[in-house]
């Protein structure tokens, strides 16, 4: 079933601002925002709850630091015990740099797979387009209209 929607098409952030507090206010849900360029204040406006993302960030970022340590623990204390330049076999502050390049490629990787798994962005899916002007200079609103009546939902 093909959805349908009517645009909102404005040039200017304040008066796009403006007309979703506005359209909220009428008890109209709006299916999305497109702009060229990221909108201060239009996730309040449309009423979008805080990302919890950066708690996902930290416990990739932490899976990667205890897989790092944990590895050259036990390589270099265990599985292939040496003595470099006199230094002990677990010497922590040498396994700083594998650890935080380890931490920032787990966190990464794993928030890249997270989001596009949250919002279905997966390979070779193609996203409709409301209107070509929300990537070069115009804010477009989004409004899916009734399926029974192609009305204004309310």
């Amino acid at each position: 079933m093909t959805k349908h929607f009517a645009l909102g098409i404005f040039e200017d952030e304040d008066v796009l601002l403006h007309a979703v507090e506005n359209v909220r206010a009428a008890g109209v849900k709006i299916h999305d925002v497109f702009s060229p360029y990221p909108v201060h204040g239009i996730d309040d406006a449309l009423g979008i709850e805080r990302s919890r993302l950066p708690i996902a960030a930290f416990f990739f970022g932490l899976c990667g630091l205890s897989f790092a340590l944990w590895l050259q623990i036990y390589m270099l204390g265990f599985d292939w015990p040496m003595i470099i330049g006199g230094k002990p076999h677990i010497a922590l502050p040498a396994f700083i740099p594998v650890a935080f390049e380890l931490t920032v490629f787990f966190t990464c990787h794993g928030m890249a797979i997270t989001f596009f798994t949250i919002t279905g962005l997966y390979p070779r899916f193609k996203v409709p387009v409301m209107d070509v002007r929300a990537t070069d200079d115009k804010f477009v609103m989004a409004i899916e209209l009734d399926a029974t009546t192609r009305n204004f939902p309310g």
